[in-house]
C-alpha cells in the first residue's frame, strides 16, 4: 500500500511538472518580485519629495499652490497601495498607476517653478536631491519595463496550450499590466531636471 501511495505521489509530481504547473508558479513569483522593485523605487521617490519641497519652500515661499499640489500628490500616492495579491485587479492597477502619474505631473509643475529661482538651483542640497530624484526616475522606468515584460511572459504562458489547461484547473488568470499610455512612457524616464545638477 505504501508503495502505491509513493507511486501515485511521484506520478502526480511528474504530471504537474510536465503540464507547466511549476513554470506558472515560477513566472508568478517573478512578476511579484518585479512588482516589489517597482513599488520600492516609487517609495524611494516619495521619500525624497518632503526634503525637496522643504528646500524649494525656503526660496519660493509664495509658491504655495504648487507646493501644496506636490504634497497632496504624495499623500495620494501613500494612500493607494497595491500588494502582489491585488495585482490581478485591473481597477487597483489603474488607481495605483493614476496616483503615480499624478506625482510625476506635480513634480513637473514644480520644475517650472524652480526655473524662476536661480539661487534655489544653485543650492547644494537642492542639487543633491535633484540628482537622487533623477536617478530614481530612471530606476522607476527600468523597473516598470522589467515588470511589464515579466507580466507579458506570465500571461503568454497562461494562455498557451497546454499550460492554459493547468492554469484553468488551478484558477490562474492573466494579470493586468500598465495601460498603453504608461507602457509608452517607460521608454523615456520623466524629465525632472530642475537646472544645473550633478549626475545621479
Amino acid at each position: 500500500m505504501k508503495k502505491i501511495i509513493i507511486a501515485m505521489l511521484l506520478g502526480s509530481t511528474l504530471t504537474l511538472s510536465g503540464c507547466g504547473y511549476n513554470q506558472l508558479q515560477a513566472l508568478d513569483e517573478d512578476t511579484n518580485a518585479k512588482w516589489s522593485e517597482v513599488v520600492n523605487q516609487y517609495q524611494r521617490r516619495a521619500d525624497l519629495v518632503p526634503n525637496l519641497v522643504a528646500v524649494v519652500e525656503r526660496y519660493a515661499q509664495h509658491e504655495k499652490e504648487v507646493l501644496t499640489e506636490v504634497a497632496e500628490a504624495r499623500s495620494k500616492v501613500g494612500s493607494v497601495q497595491l500588494t502582489p495579491e491585488a495585482l490581478n485587479d485591473p481597477n487597483a492597477m489603474k488607481a495605483y498607476s493614476e496616483a503615480q502619474a499624478g506625482m510625476t505631473s506635480a513634480l513637473s509643475r514644480l520644475k517650472m517653478v524652480v526655473e524662476n529661482y536661480p539661487e534655489l538651483k544653485a543650492d547644494t542640497m537642492f542639487q543633491d536631491l535633484q540628482a537622487q530624484l533623477e536617478g530614481t526616475e530612471n530606476r522607476i522606468a527600468v523597473a516598470r519595463g522589467e515588470y511589464i515584460q515579466s507580466v507579458q511572459g506570465y500571461n503568454t504562458t497562461v494562455r498557451q496550450f497546454p499550460t492554459n489547461l493547468t492554469a484553468k484547473v488551478f484558477g490562474l488568470q492573466t494579470k493586468p499590466n500598465f495601460n498603453v499610455e504608461n507602457e509608452k512612457a517607460i521608454s523615456t524616464a520623466p524629465t525632472v531636471n530642475f537646472g544645473n545638477s550633478k549626475q545621479p
